[in-house]
């Protein structure tokens, strides 16, 4: 039985902003630990255990490794898209002076790390298909170092680093889109249109019942799933749906379920993600396994392209004129945030499914490695650059 002290650290814990990315971390870990005992197998089996949804002649037939990044993410990318319609209808990117300095962190940390990738597999067809993964960023890790780090970072950093990541996930979303799809149905495409034109209506009448777009939006999730297009975009395509303001209500029906979302996502949704994908078994690996060009190529574009890529086209735009440092801002510090977005954790290793996984190729190499070892690399630098050179009074 949990006593009253015990309900009260989980209460506090659960409550600091660090939290989310402290159990990322605790998820990955205990897969990682799992995958490097003897119970692997049982690891294995869980995650390739077949699940099954059958109405009629109707049939979802997936392992639950997928049901959990084709169906779980979706969600998270359903409250992806709603705190990017928030934030370019009264947030941080509704301001357009604001808005050029991440937009060109996030290009750049995008466009370098592809190119790195580029450069180590350009002579092989097949890797090149990996070419996204180290181009994510992963919010909820970079964010989780900024609070360990406490006082001595100024909210500006915060606020920097979110819009940065916000633009990553768009171009993220983009990506798959345009990159990581099947072979196109297009009667299930037209369900899910339909959906949209159905999602459009209600959205124009400022229904506050978001119970209903949920509904529709499941449809379309299904729909997509049948057309080859990926499923998680369903959720972004969702919420820019959902209205910011209606009528018949005095609350916002888009924060409302941006709110109930949060902590659904954020402690359940994204360590489960976590533990089903960062099982990575270091049995009989040596330093080749590294240097294999896939992982090599990811660990480099997340460690050495994310930090020139955000920090050097932040620079330019800087140099330029077309974009200014953030108050509280030194060279130094954008240089640590640089860095930390080389952090790719959850959506790296979500392309990664989508670049790899799924091709039915009999793989030789583990391109999680790459991640894992490019992501550690890029949050220790980070901290490390930000813990030296801030100082614990300069928190605005």
């Amino acid at each position: 039985m949990i006593n009253s002290s015990s309900e009260n650290m989980l209460s506090r814990f659960l409550k600091q902003d660090s939290a989310p990315g402290i159990l990322l971390m605790v998820s990955a870990a205990i897969a990682i630990i799992v995958a490097n005992t003897p119970l692997y197998p049982y690891y294995d089996l869980l995650i390739d255990t077949p699940v099954a949804i059958q109405v009629g002649t109707f049939e979802i037939n997936k392992p639950l490794l997928l049901w959990i990044n084709d169906g779980l993410m979706a969600i998270f990318f359903l409250m992806v898209g709603l705190e990017l319609k928030y934030e370019l209808l009264e947030g941080e990117l509704s301001d357009r002076r604001k808005i050029a300095l991440p937009l060109a962190g996030a290009f750049g940390g995008m466009f370098v790390p592809a190119l790195c990738y580029y450069a180590l597999n350009s002579d092989s067809a097949f890797a090149l298909q990996g070419w996204a993964i180290p181009a994510a960023t992963d919010i909820a890790f970079a964010l989780g170092v900024l609070v360990i780090l406490g006082s001595r970072v100024p909210v500006t950093f915060k606020i920097f680093l979110a819009s940065l990541a916000i633009f990553d996930d768009v171009g993220a979303v983009v990506i798959i889109a345009l990159f990581y799809t099947d072979n196109i149905s297009l009667t299930a495409l037209a369900f899910a249109a339909l959906c949209c034109c159905v999602l459009f209506v209600l959205n124009r009448k400022q229904v506050a019942d978001t119970s209903i777009f949920l509904l529709i939006g499941l449809v379309m999730w299904v729909s997509l799933l049948k057309s080859g297009v990926h499923a998680t975009l369903a959720g972004v395509a969702l919420a820019m749906f959902i209205p910011h303001k209606s009528k018949f209500t005095y609350k916002s029906p888009l924060k409302e379920l941006e709110h109930s979302l949060a902590p659904a996502v954020s402690f359940l949704i994204l360590p489960i993600f976590a533990f089903a994908n960062a099982g990575v078994s270091f049995i009989g690996m040596g330093i080749d396994s590294l240097l294999h060009p896939i992982p090599l190529g990811i660990a480099a574009g997340l460690f050495i392209g994310k930090q020139i890529g955000v920090f050097g086209c932040c620079w330019l735009a800087i140099k330029l004129g077309f974009a200014e440092l953030p108050k509280g801002m030194r060279w130094s510090g954008l240089y640590g945030i640089s860095a930390l977005c080389g952090i790719g954790f959850t959506m790296s290793l979500f392309i990664s499914g989508l670049a790899f996984e799924q091709t039915g190729v009999n793989q030789f190499f583990d391109e999680r490695l790459g991640i894992l070892f490019g992501s550690l690399l890029s949050g220790i630098l980070g901290y490390s650059i930000l813990r030296l050179t801030l100082k614990p009074n300069e928190s605005s």
